[in-house]
């Protein structure tokens, strides 16, 4: 059974990333993959600015990723780059913290001007962290998520076949390993 950790990267705890970690988690629970999540926001602030690598919230959502041969990472855009706060969490991860991990990478941003971001800023610090199967990933305006209250979303319906096509993906790309993984063991 393939493990998964989401990395949710928003700093904020109303924002429209959460709609789509909803899609996500969703998609999971329907095929039966299980899914854990780290939400950096939720880790100790001087932990991650100062670099903490030995603190135990830190330790323990690294031994998630270590555990975990798939990572989703969810970020919005800010100017033009992946958030800041995934940035630190990211810098805490042992340097080849990705190594052998399939990463799909899914990201919320205001305009097309910054659909490459995935592309030119967030992919080269995953190939830093050894990961080399990096999936295309999804990039997705913020204004194709209405928010309905209560830090509840609506993604656009083009949105939520994008979301489920790259998690198609993903999921095709675990089964093949599991069956590459039987024949060999």
């Amino acid at each position: 059974m393939s493990k998964i950790t989401i990395i949710s990267g928003s700093p904020s705890e109303q924002t429209r990333l959460n709609g789509v970690l909803d899609e996500v988690t969703k998609y999971f629970h329907e095929v039966k993959l299980d899914s854990e999540i780290i939400h950096v926001r939720n880790l100790p602030p001087k932990d991650l600015i100062q670099g903490k690598f030995d603190s135990e919230e830190i330790v323990r959502a690294n031994k998630k990723v270590e555990d975990s041969n798939t990572i989703v990472i969810l970020t919005p855009v800010y100017k033009a780059s992946f958030s800041g706060v995934l940035k630190t969490y990211l810098d805490l991860l042992p340097q080849n913290g990705l190594e052998g991990k399939t990463v799909l990478p899914i990201a919320v941003g205001g305009t097309f001007g910054h659909l490459l971001m995935i592309d030119y800023a967030l992919k080269p610090v995953l190939a830093a962290l050894g990961a080399t199967h990096i999936l295309k990933g999804a990039y997705i305006l913020d204004r194709q998520i209405k928010k309905i209250g209560n830090n509840q979303y609506d993604l656009d319906e083009e949105v939520k076949i994008r979301i489920e096509t790259s998690l198609n993906v993903l999921k095709n790309s675990l089964l093949q390993e599991k069956n590459v993984t039987s024949i060999i063991g």
